[in-house]
């Protein structure tokens, strides 16, 4: 199964705190670019918010430096898993003999299907939220970076959560329920500095943790992260392609602007409540899970 696929003799718990820090030095170094173009763009006034400073330039260029550090994230997370860890990247993927796409597609038409629905739906319901801005030329750029960059982003983040630090985490607690919290906990608290926090309050960190528990059970139940991998590029992609809002910490050439004012209660009971349960059921009927308390809470 996907969590005992750790040798915890080879790979104690210290090389996976080692590793996490040598890919945050590698995200950090793919900073670069950003701290270049924002250096260049004008005088630093000290106390200046750098995020005030990155709202000045191009949405376009915006997104692709914001983007970039995950890119060489990546590097530093496949140099970590080869080198420090001496495993594959098939291992923190699935526990099956190769990469299954059709459930990364599938995941991800299924979420992107939803997440198209929802934004359209609502901007018939209420178009008075948000104001037309599509720029042919503008939003060509942005499909570009974001088709190109997004799933880097993304895949990124589920491979270091649900992928190598759950089965870290598994190799520590020896259970399943201990890294499913841990790391929605951590992934969630990743997002605290996110300009939605600010504006929503941190009650928003529910959201956060809560879609990291969701993606958590995903991975447990079908054993390896494809359904997850494919959720998360679906929800980041379709939501910069079609919608942006002042706020939110990703600004795109968007085919919509979002004007109206935030509101947290009412996405916190659509997406905690009702849409992921949904999708939880639906992947259950299609790949045939069963004994949900053994894989979410059992010891290994």
């Amino acid at each position: 199964m996907f969590l005992e696929q750790v040798d915890i003799d080879k790979n104690p718990f210290w090389k996976y705190l080692l590793g996490s820090f040598v890919i945050i030095i590698f995200s950090v170094i793919g900073q670069l670019p950003l701290t270049y173009v924002l250096v260049e763009s004008g005088p630093v006034i000290p106390g200046t918010n750098p995020m005030d400073m990155l709202r000045n330039l191009n949405k376009n260029l915006q997104l692709f430096l914001l983007l970039i550090p995950f890119s060489v994230g990546l590097l530093g997370f496949w140099l970590v898993i080869k080198k420090l860890n001496e495993r594959t990247l098939l291992s923190v993927t699935t526990s099956r003999s190769k990469i299954d796409w059709s459930r990364i597609f599938f995941s991800f038409i299924l979420w992107g299907s939803v997440s198209v629905v929802l934004i359209v739906g609502d901007y018939f319901i209420s178009p008075d939220s948000y104001e037309w801005n599509f720029n042919f030329n503008s939003f060509m750029v942005l499909f570009i970076i974001a088709v190109a960059l997004i799933p880097i982003q993304t895949s990124l983040e589920e491979y270091i959560f649900r992928g190598y630090l759950m089965q870290g985490f598994a190799g520590m607690f020896k259970n399943r329920w201990a890294p499913l919290l841990v790391t929605s906990i951590i992934f969630g608290c990743l997002h605290l500095f996110n300009p939605e926090v600010e504006k929503l309050g941190y009650g928003i960190m529910v959201y956060y943790i809560g879609t990291g528990l969701f993606l958590g059970i995903l991975t447990l139940m079908d054993d390896g992260i494809e359904l997850a991998l494919g959720f998360h590029a679906a929800n980041n992609l379709f939501t910069a392609l079609l919608v942006t809002s002042s706020w939110t910490a990703f600004q795109t050439e968007s085919i919509l602007i979002d004007i109206s004012e935030p509101s947290l209660g009412l996405e916190l009971v659509v997406s905690l409540v009702v849409l992921y349960p949904i999708f939880l059921f639906i992947m259950s009927k299609k790949y045939d899970w069963s004994q949900w308390t053994v894989k979410l809470t059992s010891k290994i």
